[in-house]
């Protein structure tokens, strides 16, 4: 298996998360390794998606991040009705 780990989100879509883009993810963001559960967590339950014709936006609130990043925000990109994260980082505000 070249996963990392593969959940259904909000919407019931199948995301997966590859080791590629796994390492990728930790070169660009080494600091989002800890945050694997809110990164499941953002895609299960997010404060809100925004899409555009092939990617998500995902955003959830954590209220114990340190301000002015209390967000985190994972993007992921739709292909053949399932999803691939391709990154994910904290953010200060819903864009």
């Amino acid at each position: 298996m070249d996963y990392i780990f593969e959940i259904n989100d909000k919407t019931g879509r199948k995301i997966r998360v590859t080791k590629k883009q796994w390492k990728h993810l930790m070169r660009k963001h080494p600091y989002m390794e800890k945050y694997t559960e809110e990164i499941k967590k953002t895609l299960q339950y997010p404060d809100k998606i925004v899409s555009d014709s092939d990617k998500g936006y995902y955003y959830k609130n954590y209220k114990y991040l340190t301000p002015p990043n209390r967000f985190i925000l994972v993007i992921v990109k739709y292909l053949n009705g399932d999803g691939f994260m391709i990154t994910a980082y904290l953010e200060g505000n819903i864009k």
